[in-house]
């Protein structure tokens, strides 16, 4: 998984770590750690320049 570059990837100062933003429960947490092999579905683009480069 690109959590480097997970628009939902920020750091939390109270925990001093990076985290997951996507408000998730238990089982999709579960499920999602078990299919490493497969993409996040929660998986968007963190890159705010993207757009930009398309355009040029």
């Amino acid at each position: 998984m690109e959590c480097d570059t997970c628009a939902h990837y920020f750091y939390d100062e109270e925990y001093e770590e990076y985290v997951c933003g996507v408000n998730m429960d238990e089982d999709d947490w579960y499920r999602l750690m078990e299919n490493h092999k497969e993409s996040c579905p929660y998986y968007r683009n963190g890159d705010e320049y993207l757009v930009v480069r398309k355009q040029i």
